[in-house]
């Protein structure tokens, strides 16, 4: 099934993030962890590609393991950061080969040693080649991501909002959120992107932080503001691994049902292969989601 199907129904969802093994030998495990996580019912599952593609052939294994398999729809990513046309049209070709008909379609973090490189040549500079590339191949149904604290190489948001309609009307049929931590910084970007004309569903993307050392992390990922209230609680909580796990995950859903009364249907919760943490969430929020 297509996401976009699933994002117009009229009813609230949860899906899962989860991503694939860095290498062969951890691959067992990721599948136990990817496979209980399915096993939770989402209203669908996304699997991550891996810096430079080298988990690619993971990602596509774990995606179609999670569709056939547990009747989970699954939307696998793919990244163009510095690929040839050919190496992207062969991913495009074994997604295909897969029966995986979403694509969450991504430029990719620059590798450090290409930093300085002429990006001139590329064939693919920026995810809305990838879109163009995905859209002509077949009968996709494409992803993007979208950033409400703006993408930290646009000089403001009103820019940032430019290129994402640009990335819509190239045919994204989506849009799923960086993650963030106080929800006003979402409302006030879904005010300005459809101010700027843009329809295309939002997927809000939260992260449970379920110990100190991700705090640092989130930071650095994705420049997220954290606000005062879950400043306090790390600092409170962070010492203690058990009390960290079991505040960051009702702070997530605080926020999950925050956005489910404000009138978003669908959010997206990025697990980190945790099936203990996924599936608290989806206990915390059962009554709330029947």
């Amino acid at each position: 099934m297509k996401i976009i199907s699933l994002l117009n129904q009229d009813k609230l969802s949860i899906s899962f993030e989860v991503f694939p093994p860095k290498t062969e030998s951890a691959f067992d495990s990721v599948k136990h962890a990817t496979e209980e996580i399915a096993k939770l019912r989402p209203s669908f599952m996304s699997v991550t590609y891996g810096a430079g593609g080298g988990t690619s052939k993971y990602t596509l294994d774990i995606a179609k393991d999670i569709k056939q398999n547990y009747g989970v729809p699954s939307i696998a990513h793919l990244t163009c950061v510095s690929s040839t046309k050919g190496t992207v049209r062969e991913k495009i070709k074994e997604i295909k080969e897969a029966g995986i008909k979403n694509v969450m379609a991504l430029r990719g973090d620059i590798p450090a040693e290409l930093e300085n490189a002429d990006r001139s040549k590329w064939d693919y500079r920026h995810a809305i080649d990838l879109i163009r590339e995905l859209k002509k191949a077949g009968d996709f149904c494409i992803g993007g991501a979208c950033y409400p604290e703006i993408h930290p190489e646009s000089v403001n948001q009103k820019e940032d909002v430019k290129y994402l309609k640009e990335k819509v009307e190239a045919g994204c049929d989506f849009l799923t959120t960086q993650m963030f931590f106080d929800n006003n910084l979402l409302y006030n970007f879904l005010y300005k992107i459809r101010e700027a004309g843009i329809t295309t569903p939002i997927v809000p993307g939260v992260m449970p932080i379920t110990n100190a050392n991700q705090v640092d992390r989130a930071i650095k990922l994705s420049g997220s503001f954290m606000p005062q209230r879950f400043k306090s609680l790390v600092d409170k909580f962070g010492s203690s691994p058990s009390a960290m796990k079991q505040a960051g995950i009702a702070y997530a859903t605080d926020q999950i049902i925050d956005l489910f009364a404000n009138g978003i249907k669908n959010v997206h919760v990025y697990s980190m292969n945790k099936p203990d943490v996924a599936s608290k969430i989806i206990s915390n929020l059962s009554d709330i989601l029947s």
